[in-house]
């Protein structure tokens, strides 16, 4: 658990680099312009290749590509060639693309983690330093409070996010 001491970020972005990342962005769709989104119903409903029919696909093109005359003219080998080399493009592009969605997911909820270990922390200071008597220190933390009351049980809150010395 994240603590004051140990706080592994401390870092904002400047608008250069945020500029940057958008930029490269927009240069991935302009590079992948044929990209789609499917709806729900067409991912539950599309056949799937997974390693043992990839194999398969990939013996049964090789087939079609030494056999032709065994195929009506609609079968096309080129067409399912082509479907199969942008499949393994593919599968190597969404390899970083999962990693670095994974680091931005990572990195994005440890900052959160630290914010909200501090607010915690501060939230408990108002309020020893409100139960000492110190002036101003009851409105906010009352303010503040506010936050656990409307989620019905404060104790329980204020108990599940204790901060540990």
């Amino acid at each position: 658990m994240s603590n004051l001491t140990n706080n592994r970020l401390n870092i904002e972005l400047t608008q250069a680099q945020i500029d940057a990342v958008t930029t490269a962005f927009t240069t991935l769709q302009n590079n992948l312009p044929f990209l789609i989104g499917l709806t729900t119903e067409e991912r539950i409903a599309l056949p799937k290749i997974n390693v043992n029919n990839k194999v398969f696909t990939e013996d049964a093109l090789n087939e079609m590509q030494q056999n032709p005359d065994m195929l009506p003219s609609f079968m096309n080998a080129s067409t399912m060639q082509t479907d199969i080399n942008l499949y393994n493009q593919l599968d190597g592009i969404l390899s970083q693309a999962r990693q670095w969605v994974e680091k931005l997911e990572d990195t994005q909820m440890l900052a959160g983690s630290e914010a909200y270990v501090s607010a915690l922390t501060g939230y408990k200071l108002f309020g020893a330093a409100a139960a000492a008597g110190i002036s101003g220190a009851d409105a906010v933390y009352d303010s503040l409070k506010a936050r656990f009351t409307q989620q019905g049980n404060t104790n329980t809150e204020e108990n599940n996010n204790t901060i540990s010395s």
